[in-house]
């Protein structure tokens, strides 16, 4: 679960972006000793959200509506980020390493930043003092005129938001000069908390679907490939979790880390949310299934790990998490006689107006889409 003893962390990109979308799964590096393994981009990293919305609540922003992946956005996932994972490799091979790691660490410098604001202001309006000067600002930018005006960016924000982005500036810079693990855990968290927040499963059959997509991609391009591990190797960016395995000897300049890959909590972070949803539409005033699934979640995390150091070789972490995530829920619902239930359960977004048309055309249009 650890990289070279002594190196300095490498991690790898999640990154095709389908409008803030990012496609593809992680891995979980490899045990001490071990050969280390890394991620490929995925939701909540690159691409990662740069709001901070409740998933369950509308967002007041027209920018923070949140993406909602269909059946065929899910089936097209591990194509598109077999296709990623491929063009970094490349990218890698043919131009210096030291240029390209330099250009993404000043993208994530500035999407961190962004990101992890966003993240803390709802808990930093707490220690604002109520007679706080807090002035209201918008940034707004349109596109045409009349009937064909449609809003490109409208994005509210006060004095408060300010005040984070420039504490998250100070880790920005920490970031950008030191590559620090905290300051890389606090992106990391920052993007997962964001990429889970945006990205919306419309039903459990597509989520079902995403998953197991990503469960073929991630067990091929760890253990049929070498493509994963160079690009893991090779890609210095804010895209996984680091655990320093030397803290004690060596304090925060730790300098031997465990890894996990941002993709391995966005990923089913979202199929969690979607049963967290689903929980709620039920009116019961239970949460079974999100708490099922959560169980889920850290028990193949643990087992992906255990097998891991037993085996001393990188592990694909979605070959663990996709049969917990998705069986214990679903013998959860066998077991209550709720599968038709869980399974005709399905999200639909709010249709998004188009200028000149009826609202019966709008939502045929969205439909299409799905």
């Amino acid at each position: 679960m650890t990289g070279p003893k002594g190196g300095r962390f490498q991690g790898s990109s999640r990154g095709a972006d389908q409008g803030s979308r990012a496609q593809g799964s992680s891995a979980m590096t490899g045990p001490r000793g071990g050969r280390s393994r890394g991620c490929t981009p995925g939701p909540g990293s690159e691409g990662g959200s740069l709001i901070h919305t409740c998933p369950l609540l509308p967002p007041q922003n027209s920018s923070e509506m949140p993406e909602t992946i269909t059946s065929r956005d899910a089936a097209r996932f591990p194509i598109v980020a077999s296709c990623t994972l491929l063009g970094l490799y490349l990218f890698f091979k043919i131009f210096s390493q030291e240029y390209i790691n330099l250009l993404l660490s000043m993208y994530f410098f500035v999407l961190g930043i962004l990101a992890l604001s966003h993240t803390i202001s709802p808990m930093m309006n707490r220690f604002f003092p109520a007679n706080f000067p807090n002035k209201q600002y918008q940034l707004l930018f349109t596109q045409g005129s009349g009937e064909t005006k449609e809003e490109i960016v409208n994005y509210e924000f006060d004095t408060k938001d300010l005040v984070c982005l420039a504490m998250s500036s100070v880790v920005g810079v920490w970031y950008l000069l030191r590559k620090h693990w905290i300051a890389n855990n606090l992106f990391g968290l920052a993007f997962s908390l964001n990429g889970v927040e945006l990205l919306h499963l419309n039903n459990v059959s597509t989520g079902c679907i995403l998953l197991g997509g990503l469960f073929i991609y991630d067990v091929f391009w760890v253990f049929g490939t070498n493509v994963m591990v160079t690009v893991a190797k090779s890609f210095e960016a804010p895209i996984k979790l680091v655990f320093p395995q030397d803290l004690l000897e060596k304090g925060l300049e730790a300098d031997n880390f465990a890894m996990l890959g941002l993709g391995d909590i966005v990923i089913p972070g979202i199929f969690i949310a979607l049963l967290l949803r689903f929980d709620i539409s039920l009116k019961k005033n239970t949460h079974t299934y999100f708490y099922t699934s959560f169980v889920a979640y850290i028990f193949g995390l643990g087992l992906t790990i255990f097998i891991m150091h037993i085996f001393k070789h990188a592990q694909p972490a979605l070959l663990y998490l996709v049969p917990a995530c998705i069986g214990f829920p679903l013998l959860v619902a066998l077991a209550k006689g709720e599968v038709t239930e869980m399974f005709s359960y399905e999200e639909t977004s709010t249709p998004k107006e188009v200028p000149g048309a009826s609202k019966e055309e709008t939502t045929e249009a969205d439909k299409k889409e799905k």
